[in-house]
């Protein structure tokens, strides 16, 4: 099966930063600031997680590879 780190560290990102840029955008619809302080913790969560496993198993591929 093949590895995905070519597509999973664009979804990380999407989650670390594209989440709450959308929570910022309902919550200056609806006034209420609730939703995007909600929405951080975790966003920031799985966003670095998925950051963080992304890069180091793209760093041990590559070093695999050479």
């Amino acid at each position: 099966m093949k590895n995905m780190n070519s597509l999973a560290l664009p979804v990380s990102l999407i989650v670390l930063v594209g989440f709450p840029i959308l929570f910022l955008f309902v919550s200056l619809y609806t006034g209420d600031w609730r939703y995007l302080m909600w929405s951080l913790p975790p966003s920031f969560l799985a966003g670095f997680t998925g950051v963080i496993l992304t890069l180091q198993t793209m760093k041990k591929e590559k070093s695999l590879s050479k």
